[in-house]
């Protein structure tokens, strides 16, 4: 198990950190059990077994991510994170692509003290 997450605005950067070392499992306790993620194909997956077919996907392609923070508001054991990020990833047919874009994510505190993302959006508002 990665260590905990204490403060929310640090959520991505656990997330960059866990996938960048091709860590699926890392990353996937980042979720919460019943979180949902919309892709960058604008698929939404919800569930441990929808995010981690993602993750494998996303790291199987060589991804090198890179957040930036931009705001990290939290009120009632909620947070709304707004990253810039950047993703460098090998297509099935060896293309080197570079999307980019701007988070708009959720996350919740848990008993523990911990933060999860409940909802991330890589997609921002497009």
């Amino acid at each position: 198990m990665t260590a905990r997450v204490l403060d929310p605005a640090r959520l991505p950067f656990a997330f960059e950190d866990a996938l960048n070392a091709g860590n699926v499992d890392a990353v996937l306790e980042l979720f919460s059990p019943q979180a949902t993620m919309r892709t960058l194909g604008h698929e939404v997956l919800t569930g441990t077994e929808e995010l981690r077919e993602e993750i494998v996907r996303t790291v199987e392609a060589k991804a090198r991510l890179t957040n930036t923070a931009r705001l990290c508001l939290t009120g009632d054991g909620t947070a709304l994170i707004v990253v810039d990020w950047t993703l460098e990833a090998t297509t099935p047919d060896g293309t080197r692509v570079t999307p980019s874009g701007t988070t708009a994510n959720l996350a919740r505190r848990f008993g523990d003290g911990s933060w999860r993302f409940t909802v991330l959006n890589p997609l921002g508002t497009a």
